[in-house]
């Protein structure tokens, strides 16, 4: 298959699509509020290799703005993955926890980020 085509997509590159399809779908209404904020994936959040297979472990992270950095939010791949049974629910999961780093970042609730926060409804 040629490189282009979506057969040819990491695991890695795929979750970073639904990645940014969460985020845009908050662009819509929160622009102005996130420009200045930056979004990673890393595969695992910092520390012992083996704790992100922990249940309690973070599934994202806001890091707020220093004097050289700007305000960042980070989703922590691996985690996620394991908890997502499937695309679906994948997808629904890295809203969420979008939703909820977004909320930290502008200083809300995740409810007044997005009002379908946790209702299920993912049409966004």
């Amino acid at each position: 298959m040629p490189p282009e085509l979506p057969g040819t997509r990491t695991r890695a590159e795929r979750f970073d699509d639904v990645v940014l399809d969460a985020v845009e779908r908050l662009e819509r209404r929160w622009a102005e509020q996130m420009a200045a904020v930056e979004f990673a994936v890393e595969d695992v959040p910092p520390g012992d290799s083996a704790t992100w297979e922990r249940p309690e472990v973070a599934l994202g992270r806001f890091f707020p703005a220093t004097r050289t950095q700007r305000p960042r939010v980070v989703l922590y791949r691996r985690p996620l993955e394991t908890r997502g049974a499937d695309e679906a629910e994948l997808a629904s999961l890295v809203h969420e926890v979008v939703v909820e780093q977004v909320a930290a970042a502008l200083g809300m609730t995740p409810e007044q980020v997005d009002p379908r926060y946790r209702s299920g409804d993912d049409d966004g």
